[in-house]
């Protein structure tokens, strides 16, 4: 058995530990590339949404390099996340490719399906050693999120710069050289302590930007076209509202014991969204509730095209700006989104708030008067 599964940002490094600490042979997806878009959309149905058409690429490639389980999360509600794992199964089968999928969640509420599904993909049934390495991996899964939300909070100052773009990639190569959970972690530790030491400039003049939408598009940068590292680059810190170790706590320990961070989120879209609307669109407006709350410059929601959860919050995004003051900027990416267009729009969106913020300034400095 070789399994893969698919790219989204850092992810499959923390999969990787885990793997590694239980024994089990490993396909790492490649990179996401044009090549894996291309191949994922010249297969997938034409309107479906780019996260599936990555997905899609990504099993193609793993499997050429000789993955035969495909292993990923499930999911239900309006979101179509739910149905990839169906589609794609049958995609693959018309296209020849002999593959087994295992998707990870209790079927009708089946534990029994589930430990099932969960012990042949660490072959073994040992629990406590699968819940050593799943301990392992969402330990490096939890670093690597903060080192990154370290890198988009930080790269704006730094006095030298690509700096910190030197050392992360550093980072990221040897965790990819190197073998399980433990040793992971004490590159990624060391790795914080180095970009703690990095020269800053504290009296910058720095926006505030915070990315909501889905969860994909925010994650995974081939997908939003690197959009922390450009905002970054403009003058900009950055941060993404998820995370893909907050995905998978809240659905494994927050959605049963409470989370006061996911109360808070819930809690501030109600007056816009009282229920869920599938994915992640009702976060969509409690994130940007939140952000507009606690000071920030700016909220851009990144999303799919055709993303029904993403359509609902776009269209009660303007209520919120109004309400709250905060200009929201919405991109919609596809297989067609052009960088040049996208850079233009980024630029002109920050030059807004920027004379926004300028303008503000004028008027205390009038006001004190």
């Amino acid at each position: 058995m070789k399994i893969t599964f698919p790219h989204m940002g850092n992810m499959y490094l923390p999969v990787k530990a885990m793997f590694d600490d239980l024994g089990v042979e490993v396909v790492l997806p490649p990179k996401n590339s044009k090549k894996t878009l291309e191949i994922g959309t010249k297969y997938s149905p034409e309107l479906i949404c780019l996260p599936m058409k990555i997905n899609l690429g990504n099993y193609i490639e793993s499997i050429q390099k000789g993955a035969d389980t495909i292993v990923v999360t499930g999911s239900c509600g309006p979101c179509r996340f739910g149905y990839f794992a169906e589609v794609e199964k049958e995609i693959l089968k018309d296209l020849g490719y002999d593959v087994e999928f295992v998707v990870l969640e209790a079927p009708e509420g089946d534990m029994k399906e589930l430990y099932r599904r969960i012990s042949k993909i660490a072959n073994t049934r040992n629990m406590v050693k699968i819940a050593k390495g799943l301990k392992g991996g969402i330990g490096v899964l939890k670093k690597i999120d903060k080192f990154e939300e370290t890198v988009l909070r930080v790269r704006p100052y730094e006095k030298n710069k690509g700096e910190i773009d030197k050392l992360y990639k550093t980072l990221i190569k040897s965790l990819e050289n190197s073998t399980g959970s433990q040793a992971m972690i004490e590159l990624i530790n060391e790795a914080q302590k180095h970009i703690e030491k990095i020269p800053i400039d504290p009296d910058r003049d720095v926006l505030k930007v915070g990315l909501v939408g889905e969860i994909y598009t925010i994650i995974e940068d081939f997908a939003n076209i690197d959009i922390g590292k450009k905002l970054n680059d403009l003058g900009v810190e950055v941060h993404k509202s998820h995370t893909t170790s907050g995905w998978l706590l809240e659905h494994l320990f927050y959605n049963s014991i409470g989370s006061t961070r996911e109360k808070d989120i819930r809690n501030a879209a109600k007056p816009y969204v009282k229920t869920m609307v599938g994915g992640h669109g009702r976060e969509t407006i409690g994130h940007t509730i939140l952000y507009a709350q606690e000071g920030y410059d700016g909220v851009i929601q990144v999303m799919p095209f055709t993303c029904m959860p993403e359509i609902v919050a776009m269209s009660l995004l303007p209520q919120v700006q109004n309400a709250y003051n905060i200009p929201i900027m919405t991109l919609i990416i596809d297989e067609m989104t052009g960088e040049a267009g996208y850079i233009t729009r980024l630029e002109a969106y920050i030059d807004l708030l920027r004379n926004r913020r300028g303008k503000y300034k004028n008027e205390k400095m009038l006001s004190w008067r």
